[in-house]
């Protein structure tokens, strides 16, 4: 069925009626002014007159066309030039009386514009963070708003209850306030607007704006509609500016600071309050000119006054100056001005505001300073202690002769220096960073010692003591510097400290040494006693007899070398570092491998040996004997019974250092528990009767002392692996 051609032009809607094959039958004359169009489209291909319309469109025609069904959509098209337009539509179908599908409707319309708002809408909302909500009171339903919910800090599927809601406002006057606010609204039907605070789900406080809007139908309220708005920011600003305000108004009264502002244009002159006390006069006597204040300023001071004000408005120098005015009486008051000059986009004074103290009793504290200052200066000069005034970089305004004279230089040519140019580098920051302390008026005062280079470059040890001086205006101007030749001292202290450096030395040396004898003689007394068990077996073959005596051969040359290496450490002389010898590193671990292979073949240990025989490390050969020794037996004194004995000895290069890893398959230790006792001294992990609990500690030890470093990874029931790291040879 067709729609009469002139029903059909009326339609109040963009509306076109096609055939099955896209053909324009009719359009209405809303499509024809939605898309500026004429009707010579009639009769021609809908896609060939409008070549821009979205592909979905095309397919959603033809399904219907087919199918009979309704639809309805939206989507976007790029154009060429990268413009974005979007079109909705409704394609429905007309039958004819035979139930044939043979015509199209379709409404069609542009609603790039539309996406356009919705989008702005969209995004004042997310940036004003203001969210939506309403309260059906029939159905008993809440809606969140998706800015609501995220202003409360909630999950997006949250839907509270009025009384959840309300629970979400800070306990005390804001909960009160919106509740009472909340029954007003549905008792009364009044709207609210109120800044209150809430607690979001994550416990955070913040202010929001409330605005409610009840709806009422005969006389009942059956819905309340409103805005939700996060203002924290805002309103915290606005409690803080208030808190200054108060601080400052209290600030002003109580210091007896007055605040004015001069009209350049007009040539009026505000002056609050505090400005009159300040000047003596009553308020009804002042006239509000830039004249009527002239007249109070000692004529002594105007000129200059009136010079720099001008000054300010040309923009040559900020206003800061000081002047003497005259009260009634005739006493004469000394006023601090300062002042910010306000100006148009061209750069002409607008206004000036600023504000005047009364610093009468600041001045004349300054003169009986000028009197103190002449008796300071004589002390000054004749002090025995070294003396002198420095600027703010650190140069030096005046020196006395006792400085002088402990640096060597003359007085005009350390007033050429600053303190940095003859400080020692390694003291410079320390006294920057305690100067820079008093500059922030974090200290008053610092003392500490330091050294200074005198005039030859020789260091003069010195007690500084610096203090700050500031001006009339509380600024500091320059600092005392007061510097106590401590050259003697230090030096007594030096032959003190090397005194008892060599008795701690010796007292180490003598410790460390006899735990070396306690520790690695021990281990090689039992190794041959154990081989010494084995002669005494008689059961042993005529070879095994042999090999038994091969080996207490090789134990025996190894006590004697290890005795040997002692009777080095004995030879290190007292107060000196220890001379390193270069050690093949592969060479002593397999000694110490071929010394204890009785202990090692009595308990079924599989010891494996990956050392590249170039491998050297510096060392004592005694400390790198024992340091082997001990870890290598230590692996098999705490071997797992349960479990075949392995330990692997390997080697590579780090940096500059050998890295020398030791590692088993034994006890294992637990670090989390021992960790930090590890290398304690008489530190012991597994009970075992023969420990003593010193000899990780004379290990790690060694290691330092030649200037290496150890390491332990281990884990109980699997094994553990100690890392050692030399220096390179």
């Amino acid at each position: 069925m067709t729609i009469p051609h002139t029903r059909f032009r009326k339609i109040p809607v963009p509306l076109a009626l096609l055939s099955t094959t896209f053909e324009i039958i009719d359009v209405s004359e809303k499509w024809l002014g939605h898309f500026n169009l004429s009707e010579d489209i009639i009769g021609k291909n809908l896609f060939s007159s409008m070549p821009d319309l979205p592909e979905e469109l095309v397919l959603d025609i033809r399904n219907c066309s087919s199918t009979g069904n309704y639809s309805s959509q939206r989507a976007p098209v790029v154009l060429k030039n990268g413009e974005i337009i979007w079109y909705e539509w409704k394609v429905d179908v007309l039958e004819s009386d035979n139930s044939n599908i043979n015509e199209v409707l379709l409404v069609l319309e542009d609603i790039t514009e539309k996406k356009l708002d919705e989008a702005l809408s969209l995004k004042s909302e997310q940036v004003a963070r203001i969210g939506g909500w309403e309260v059906d009171l029939i159905h008993n339903t809440i809606y969140w708003s998706k800015i609501t919910r995220e202003i409360h800090e909630v999950e997006d599927d949250y839907i509270p209850t009025l009384e959840q809601g309300i629970s979400f406002y800070k306990e005390g006057d804001s909960r009160d306030t919106i509740t009472r606010l909340v029954q007003n609204g549905m008792d009364k039907g009044e709207p609210w607007d109120v800044e209150l605070q809430i607690v979001t789900f994550k416990g955070k406080d913040l202010w929001v704006r409330a605005i409610g809007e009840p709806e009422i139908i005969n006389g009942e309220c059956v819905r309340i509609t409103g805005t939700f708005q996060d203002i924290d920011r805002r309103k915290k600003a606005e409690i803080e500016y208030k808190k200054v305000s108060d601080r400052l108004m209290l600030a002003t009264d109580k210091s007896r600071i007055g605040i004015w502002e001069l009209d350049v244009t007009n040539d009026e002159l505000l002056w609050d309050s505090n400005i009159f006390n300040l000047y003596g006069i009553k308020e009804s006597d002042f006239i509000g000119g830039y004249r009527a204040w002239e007249t109070c300023v000692l004529p002594e001071d105007l000129e200059r006054t009136t010079k720099e004000v001008q000054d300010a408005i040309e923009g040559k120098k900020t206003l800061d100056t000081s002047f003497r005015i005259t009260w009634s009486n005739g006493e004469i008051r000394w006023i601090k001005a300062e002042a910010t000059v306000i100006r148009d986009v061209k750069g002409n004074a607008l206004k000036m505001i600023g504000i005047n103290q009364d610093i009468s009793e600041l001045k004349t504290t300054q003169l009986q300073l000028e009197k103190s200052e002449e008796s300071l200066q004589g002390a000054f000069e004749n002090s025995s202690v070294g003396m002198a005034l420095v600027a703010l970089d650190g140069k030096f305004i005046s020196v006395n002769q006792s400085l002088c004279r402990s640096l060597g230089y003359a007085e005009n040519e350390l007033l050429e220096l600053t303190f940095q140019d003859i400080t020692h580098p390694d003291d410079l920051q320390i006294d920057l960073s305690l100067l820079h302390q008093v500059i922030e008026g974090k200290r008053r005062t610092y003392q500490i010692e330091k050294r200074y280079f005198d005039k030859n470059g020789q260091i003069v040890y010195v007690l500084l003591t610096v203090t700050a001086v500031k001006n009339w205006q509380g600024e500091i101007s320059h600092f005392i510097s007061q510097i106590v030749d401590i050259s003697a001292r230090i030096e007594a202290e030096k032959k003190l400290k090397s005194i008892l450096q060599v008795t701690t030395d010796q007292n180490k040396s003598l410790l460390n040494f006899a735990h070396i004898v306690s520790h690695n003689l021990r281990s090689h007394a039992a190794n041959l006693s154990m081989i010494s068990s084995f002669l005494l077996d008689g059961e042993l073959s005529e070879v095994e007899q042999k090999d038994t005596m091969g080996m207490l051969g090789r134990a025996s040359e190894g006590l004697n070398e290890t005795i040997g290496h002692l009777n080095e450490v004995v030879q290190v002389k007292l107060g000196t570092e220890k001379e390193l010898s270069t050690i093949p590193l592969k060479k002593v671990v397999s000694k110490i491998i071929t010394d204890i292979s009785a202990l090692i073949q009595e308990n079924k240990v599989v010891v494996d040996i990956m050392i590249p025989s170039s491998f050297k490390v510096q060392g004592v050969p005694a400390y790198i004997e024992s340091i082997i020794l001990n870890l290598v037996t230590n692996a098999i004194k705490y071997r797992d019974p349960d479990k075949s004995a392995s330990i692997t000895i390997e080697a590579s290069l780090e940096e500059e250092y050998v890295k020398l890893s030791i590692k088993d398959n034994g006890m294992g230790i637990d670090l989390d528990k021992y960790g930090e006792k590890l290398f304690g001294m008489y530190k012991t992990f597994h009970g075992n009767k023969d420990a003593k609990g010193i000899g990780l500690f004379i290990t790690k030890n060694q290691i330092e002392s030649i200037g290496g470093r150890i390491a332990v990874e281990s884990q109980v029931g699997v094994g553990t692996n100690f890392t050692v790291k030399l220096l390179k040879g």
